[in-house]
């Protein structure tokens, strides 16, 4: 994968808020269980799939990891709630710089008509 796209895709300031939230994979005791990767490379994947619409399977091989490495991870970190607290994490560095406007904002909300009568 070419250095541009990568840093594109995951600049060093979203890298930098990114890591420390990613849970650590160890070894099992018994041996085997998940075997150590480039973090960066497969954030960097899952955000290529998630951003582009690519299917894990269409995953192209520069981004040196399997599709199957990238959906697990994926999974394990949607699983711990790594994407809630990254949107927080992102908002609150951006607060802090003062780049967000916080004197508006949109709530999504669903309406559900209430029934007449004995509830």
């Amino acid at each position: 994968m070419s250095a541009d796209l990568s840093k594109r895709l995951v600049p060093d300031e979203l890298w930098e808020l990114v890591a420390p939230l990613l849970p650590t994979f160890a070894a099992r005791p018994q041996g085997g269980g998940t075997a150590p990767r480039d973090e960066r490379a497969v954030f960097t994947a899952v955000v290529y799939v998630l951003t582009s619409g690519c299917a894990w399977r269409h995953l192209p091989p520069t981004f040196g990891t399997s599709s199957a490495t990238a959906h697990r991870r994926f999974t394990v970190w949607t699983g711990v709630g790594l994407w809630r607290r990254l949107h927080r994490a992102v908002l609150d560095e951006l607060g802090g710089r003062g780049e967000v406007d916080w004197t508006s904002a949109i709530v999504d909300a669903a309406s559900v008509r209430a029934k007449r009568g004995d509830l």
